[in-house]
């Protein structure tokens, strides 16, 4: 797996991730929180499954 996701959209993603996570616990105290796992893990690994599937890439491409 080839890390399609740049560092910036990483913390934004682990941050909303957490954000999301946080309304299980406090807020509506909602089971749809859980939903909040999807970016928090695709932020820590750096690779987005859809991402990979059309091709596409956030990443500074080498020159």
């Amino acid at each position: 797996m080839k890390q399609n996701i740049h560092n910036i959209e990483r913390g934004v993603r682990v941050i909303a991730g957490l954000a999301i996570i946080s309304l299980v616990f406090i807020g509506p105290q909602s089971a749809w929180g859980w939903l909040g796992l999807i970016p928090l893990a695709t932020g820590i690994i750096g690779w987005c499954p859809p991402y990979a599937l059309l091709g596409f890439s956030t990443c500074k491409k080498p020159e």
